[in-house]
C-alpha cells in the first residue's frame, strides 16, 4: 500500500475552522480518530450549506456516505485549532469524491489526510439521482486540477 503525503493548504479551495474539544481526547492523549470523521462530515456538509447546495430537511436528493478513508500524519491535541481544506477529487453521474486535509493551528501541512464519498439519492425512494446542475457547477469550481 502506497502511504499519501501530507498535503499542504495550498492544494484546497474552501477552508473553515472547527475546534479541538476535552472531550475528543481519548486515553492515549490525543484527539480520537473517529473525531477527525466528523470534521470530514463538517466540512462537506457544511460547504453544500453555505453554497444553498444542501437542505438537510426538505431537499429533494440526499449525499448519502457511500466510502470514506483517512490516512493520520500526526497527532493533534486539545485546545488546538483545526482547519478543514476542501477539494473534489472526481465528479461522477451521481457521486462526488471529496478530498479533505486538516491542519493543525497554523501549520501549512496536514497532520491528516481523508476522502468522502457522497453518493446522490432520492431522499424518499433512496435511488440513485444525478447531480443537480447547481451542485455540478459548484463541485467543478473546487475540483484539483
Amino acid at each position: 500500500m502506497t502511504r499519501t503525503r501530507p498535503r499542504p493548504r495550498s492544494d484546497f479551495h474552501w477552508f473553515c475552522q472547527v475546534n479541538t474539544q476535552w472531550k475528543d481526547i481519548d486515553i492515549y492523549g490525543h484527539v480520537n480518530n473517529a473525531v477527525h470523521y466528523t470534521w470530514f462530515d463538517t466540512a462537506v456538509n457544511g460547504w453544500l450549506i453555505d453554497r444553498g447546495l444542501l437542505d438537510p430537511v426538505r431537499g429533494d436528493a440526499v449525499g448519502l456516505v457511500v466510502r470514506t478513508s483517512c490516512e493520520y500524519f500526526d497527532e493533534v491535541v486539545f485546545p488546538d485549532l483545526v482547519t478543514c481544506g476542501l477539494c473534489v477529487s472526481r465528479v461522477g453521474t451521481t457521486s462526488v469524491t471529496y478530498e479533505i486535509s486538516l491542519f493543525r493551528n497554523d501549520r501549512d501541512q496536514s497532520f491528516a489526510h481523508g476522502t468522502f464519498v457522497h453518493a446522490y439519492v432520492d431522499r424518499v425512494t433512496r435511488r440513485p439521482v444525478s447531480l443537480s446542475d447547481e451542485l455540478r457547477h459548484a463541485v467543478h469550481q473546487i475540483q484539483e486540477p
